[in-house]
């Protein structure tokens, strides 16, 4: 079993490697077009990554599903870690809209702005891994952690039904006034550059402060977005993959969808649906264990839904415009 990670976490090495070292290697800013093919890319390499899921769970590669209490064949495996890719994928769409708010109050050249991504979902990947080990030794422990986590997903429904636009406000955020204590910050970008120097002392540029914001932000996701996968399963292998993978493929996503934002109004209401859902299936989790295949079917329901209400009102006030 202990080789099914290792190999995993290898991959993820070099995919991000590659990434960073070969395709990007040199900074340009990334085009709709590109961004689209980068997110095929991500998708098509996550359902593939099912596909090995499926057989090593069905023939029990290395001892993997042998004995475990969350998968009971290599369909139920691969359904699972598909349901949780989506659940996470789709959670991960408010996340983009918050990403466009911290480069836009930054002024962030879009030269730069790959760079940013890409180690702020480094570091997403190593904190979340945390929190997903953390969370399921919680919920093996303590079978009541189940309610806790569900209750907490339904009152993050309820906060996003009610609450506007977030407001991004660093001056308050932990983790930039405690940076800007150790060092001094730059008047200016620098290039891509996240340390410099003012005089003789070493500095921070403000992409280091972006960095740090979406950092940050980016935990107060995973406490929403997290406990939603343990809803699906608690096998800590396809928790873990299920959520790199749509990790992964957030950056190019952000990317492509960066310019056409505000023809998805009506995607964070479906996200409260979603939320709202996942947090009920929790707190009846002990009581009757709802089909993976039907949550599939409801969270895909509700998500098109949202997405298609979102085009027809879009579609609608272009017309009108057209027609004034």
């Amino acid at each position: 079993m202990i080789l099914f990670w290792i190999g995993f976490l290898v991959l993820i090495v070099l995919l991000l490697a590659l990434d960073l070292g070969v395709f990007h290697r040199t900074m340009h800013r990334i085009k709709t077009r590109e961004a689209l093919r980068w997110t095929l890319f991500w998708i098509v390499l996550a359902l593939l990554f099912n596909i090995f899921i499926y057989y090593a769970y069905r023939y029990h590669w290395l001892g993997i599903g042998e004995s475990s209490l969350h998968v009971s064949s290599g369909e139920d495996a691969a359904l699972k870690y598909f349901t949780g890719y989506i659940i996470e994928k789709s959670l991960s769409l408010d996340n983009i809209f918050v990403i466009a708010m911290i480069f836009a109050y930054f002024n962030v050249p879009a030269l730069y702005q790959h760079r940013v991504l890409y180690w702020g979902i480094l570091g997403a990947l190593i904190m979340r891994g945390i929190m997903i080990i953390a969370g399921i030794a919680l919920i093996n422990k303590f079978y009541w952690m189940i309610y806790v986590l569900g209750i907490l997903l339904i009152i993050t429904a309820i906060r996003m039904l009610f609450t506007g636009n977030e407001k991004i406000e660093p001056d308050k955020n932990l983790l930039v006034r405690l940076a800007r204590k150790i060092y001094p910050v730059t008047k200016d970008y620098e290039g891509s550059k996240f340390f410099s120097h003012v005089g003789k002392r070493k500095a921070i540029t403000p992409l280091f402060l972006v960095l740090l914001v979406i950092e940050s932000t980016d935990v107060l996701f995973a406490i929403d977005s997290i406990p939603a996968i343990f809803a699906i399963t608690t096998d800590p292998y396809i928790v873990f993959t299920s959520n790199v993978f749509a990790i992964l493929g957030l950056r190019s996503l952000y990317f492509a969808l960066a310019s056409m934002m505000d023809k998805f109004r009506y995607l964070k209401l479906s996200l409260v649906f979603v939320l709202m859902y996942v947090g009920m299936k929790m707190l009846l989790s002990h009581f009757y264990k709802i089909p993976t295949l039907i949550s599939l079917a409801i969270i895909a329901s509700i998500l098109s839904i949202g997405i298609a209400f979102s085009l027809l009102a879009s579609h609608r006030e272009k017309k009108a415009a057209v027609g004034n």
